[in-house]
């Protein structure tokens, strides 16, 4: 095995996490106990450009399967909703291309900044949270932090090798602030608040 590979396969390794004590961090979070978490997060997903999507309580996955509005591959990684495009073992991540909609399941999200958290059990391949043209994601309310520094506190960055935080579709912008959605990305973000389990 060339220096290259062995490198690449330490990279590619499940095992490669080491136990490391966290730094000890302020959690700045004193107004957190009289703050609207899902509110707070609200504001901030939609400012980030995402869309928030109506609950019904009759059928609580008909606002997912209304914002499937364009033809092509649904990938999904969550049980509730069942997808045309199927994941199989050895695919790559660039095998995810054709995808139009994903639908995942955030492990969490982060009211002071709107975003998402994923980690490969969410994602399953780790390009399922960037390469669909449009992703819809469904958020347990409770699983709701309140900044980035109890962010930090979760489990996920201690027990995932690949965790990522995602805030709103992809976005750029010009000098003169010309803004495109889905420039690098995905071109729209949905979420559905629905408990996990």
């Amino acid at each position: 095995m060339s220096s290259r590979e062995a490198i690449l396969e330490a990279i590619r390794s499940k095992d490669r996490i080491e136990k490391r004590p966290r730094p000890t961090v302020p959690l700045y979070d004193a107004a957190a106990a009289t703050t609207d978490l899902m509110e707070k997060f609200n504001a901030a997903f939609q400012r980030m450009g995402g869309r928030l999507l109506t609950p019904d309580a009759q059928n609580p996955m008909a606002p997912v399967n209304a914002a499937i509005v364009h033809p092509g591959p649904v990938l999904s990684c969550v049980p509730e909703v069942t997808g045309d495009f199927e994941l199989k073992d050895g695919m790559k991540p660039a095998d995810l291309a054709p995808v139009e909609y994903g639908i995942l399941r955030a492990a969490f999200g982060v009211a002071e900044t709107g975003s998402l958290c994923f980690t490969e059990k969410q994602l399953l391949i780790n390009t399922s949270g960037f390469l669909p043209q449009h992703l819809i994601v469904l958020l347990d309310p409770k699983e709701i932090v309140y900044n980035l520094h109890n962010a930090y506190q979760r489990p996920e960055w201690t027990q995932a090798s690949y965790a990522v935080f995602q805030s709103g579709p992809s976005a750029t912008a010009d000098i003169e602030g010309v803004l495109v959605h889905g420039a690098q990305g995905v071109r729209s973000l949905s979420l559905l608040f629905h408990p996990a389990g």
